[in-house]
């Protein structure tokens, strides 16, 4: 009896009750938008009357999502690539001779110290 011990089951931490012939209460769910564009969808009971406010996770107040929000989002602007800001930076003909430039350092067999 020594080698092994008695276990017993945590009764605060696990429920002994399944869900069967359970009727949940009724739910809608809300949206929030926060000005930084993330979406917080809360639960809220059927007749629950909702805030208009709401925190977001980046701790910015978002505000009830209404028609002006949906349409935000159809009318995105398109994402910016790597070489679309690239270009906002330098011209072809800088990048042009800069690859010029780093073709002839890496046949030459120029290595750079890192340290």
């Amino acid at each position: 009896m020594a080698e092994r011990s008695l276990r017993g089951m945590s009764i605060g931490a696990k429920s002994l009750e399944s869900d069967d012939n359970v009727d949940f209460a009724a739910r809608m769910d809300v949206t929030y938008v926060c000005p930084n564009g993330h979406r917080t969808i809360v639960p809220f009971a059927e007749g629950a009357e909702t805030p208009d406010e709401w925190e977001c996770r980046c701790g910015q107040t978002a505000h009830l999502e209404g028609e002006a929000d949906k349409e935000a989002d159809e009318i995105a602007k398109p994402t910016r690539t790597h070489w679309d800001m690239l270009l906002e930076r330098r011209t072809k003909d800088e990048l042009k001779t800069l690859l010029e430039k780093r073709l002839r350092m890496h046949h030459d067999g120029w290595i750079p110290d890192y340290e």
